[in-house]
């Protein structure tokens, strides 16, 4: 390994994008990936205060993909994006030479780094996992790597991430254990990672604990208070981030949920924009969990329909007319052929 040379630290608010599909009876399981559709969805992200975005995450459902859509989605993010914001690709594999391979191609187009979970279909040890990561860094895009144990059944643990902070081009880790301690860990045991919230509802938290990223899901929805949440937890205005907060986060806890992408796409449709169906393994959310998640969704929009911010934010000027009172009709979707 040589000493690691920090360039993009990948930080701010990077959303996870969803992917919209429209009903194509020749697609996979008759939904075409819709690029027009994603790409005025990255470019709305930005000029709502984003930094960047995420193409080919989970929540972007990279698993479902033929490898010409993945790429084509990638693609499609960094056009939208272009010089106003960073677009960090998805390059998750079952092995390091798969990962790499995708590396490879997100550097070809553009991107400005990359996001990897561990190999995703078998359970790595830890030799395993500095040798996929080593692969991936060794393209030369800065990596963000992506501790989520609870899919992939592989740890990074602090003392891991210590280790793959010594790899030239790790920049950040993405923290989605659960286990909020984990923060302040990773930033004594490796000082020159960027920490990065991977939980939307433990984002306060992670912010006020030294947490400077935020990999998020719900600013699909969102975007304006994601971002005025952010700024007020790393200015330390903490009264002010937990009364914008906690009217939020039981739409959030919905991200650290199995149905996280489902969940995501309807909020959207509930405020206006364009969320639609999910291939499979993904089906529909039950009736029970639609209005579990209708009652989240309602707090928090009617949270955000107040005056409070947007007077104090003008990222936020449109909070109300963007984002009626899920008592009232959203817009309706397009027609779609």
């Amino acid at each position: 390994m040589s000493a690691p040379t920090r360039q993009e630290k990948l930080d701010g608010v990077i959303v996870a994008t969803a992917l919209p599909y429209a009903e194509d009876r020749r697609a996979p399981a008759g939904l075409r990936v819709d690029l027009d559709r994603y790409a005025e969805h990255c470019r709305w992200l930005i000029d709502n205060g984003c930094r960047g975005v995420g193409p080919n995450g989970s929540l972007g459902e990279y698993s479902s993909l033929t490898d010409e859509e993945r790429r084509a989605v990638a693609r499609t993010a960094i056009e939208a994006v272009g010089a106003d914001g960073v677009v960090v690709v998805g390059v998750h594999g079952v092995g390091a030479h798969q990962a790499r391979a995708w590396a490879e191609r997100a550097a070809e187009d553009g991107a400005h780094g990359v996001l990897c979970l561990p190999p995703t279909l078998y359970r790595a040890n830890a030799s395993e996992v500095i040798h996929h990561f080593e692969q991936v860094a060794a393209v030369g895009l800065p990596v963000m790597a992506y501790n989520n144990p609870l899919d992939t059944k592989v740890d990074l643990t602090p003392d891991l991430v210590a280790e793959l902070a010594q790899i030239d081009n790790i920049v950040a880790v993405k923290e989605f254990s659960g286990d909020i301690r984990r923060v302040l860990e990773i930033r004594e045991k490796a000082p020159e990672l960027t920490v990065v919230a991977g939980a939307d509802d433990l984002v306060l938290e992670a912010l006020l604990m030294g947490a400077t990223g935020w990999f998020a899901g719900f600013p699909n929805v969102f975007p304006a208070a994601s971002v005025r949440l952010y700024e007020l937890a790393l200015a330390g205005r903490v009264p002010e981030a937990r009364e914008l907060y906690e009217p939020l986060v039981g739409a959030f806890r919905w991200d650290s949920r199995t149905e996280f992408v489902q969940a995501i796409k309807h909020g959207m449709d509930l405020v206006g924009r364009y969320g639609g169906p999910c291939r499979p393994p993904r089906g529909p959310l039950a009736g029970h969990q639609l209005a579990a998640l209708d009652a989240d969704m309602k707090r928090a929009i009617d949270h955000l329909a107040t005056d409070h911010l947007a007077a104090d934010h003008p990222t936020a000027d449109h909070l109300a007319a963007d984002h009626p009172t899920a008592d009232q009709p959203t817009a309706p979707r397009p027609t779609e052929t």
